[in-house]
């Protein structure tokens, strides 16, 4: 299967944080209260999935993390992300629950992991991502490898990749350039 069909099924984009939202790095201060850094291209490219990626409607987007934050609790509703799960330490096993809560298949399902907990994950989904920065196994084994880094609108680059594989993209142009 090409990448344009694999595109094409997607249903539901889920991704890890660290290292594929953020540049990987977890920042405390003196009182240990955690900080993250976001860009906000991926975030636009978060809510172009919403409104544009589904057939009807907006796709669905997720989030699957092995550590927990409030950081992550927060910029998920800021971007009206329902579907968060946090302190995953099987991140395959959780997207398989997932998908059978919203009847999903895994082929329709497009994971964009860095390292080597996302791997797993990675291979059994129908479109697996790998940001540029990641562990050299995933980059592997992945369907494609983004050009940018994590944190650096890796994000935003899938969202651009399955819109326009999917004859998408020009709604979306159509929509900001009135």
């Amino acid at each position: 299967m090409n990448l344009t069909e694999k595109c094409a099924q997607i249903r539901l984009v889920l991704t890890d944080v660290d290292g594929v939202l953020t540049d990987g790095r977890v920042i405390f201060d003196n009182q240990g209260v955690e900080s993250k850094q976001f860009n906000i291209r991926d975030g636009q490219g978060i809510r172009l999935w919403q409104q544009f990626g589904g057939q009807q409607s907006g796709g669905q987007l997720g989030i699957v993390t092995g550590r927990s934050s409030q950081v992550v609790k927060l910029r998920a509703a800021e971007l009206d992300i329902d579907i968060v799960r946090q302190g995953v330490k099987d991140k395959l096993q959780v997207v398989r629950t997932i998908c059978e809560e919203l009847q999903l298949e895994l082929a329709q399902v497009c994971y964009l992991g860095d390292d080597l907990p996302d791997w797993a994950t990675l291979k059994h989904v129908g479109l697996g991502v790998a940001v540029k920065d990641a562990a050299e196994e995933l980059k592997q084994d992945a369907d494609y490898v983004t050009s940018l880094c994590g944190g650096h609108g890796a994000m935003r680059e899938v969202v651009e990749l399955l819109l326009k594989n999917t004859n998408r993209w020009d709604s979306v142009l159509r929509k900001y350039q009135t």
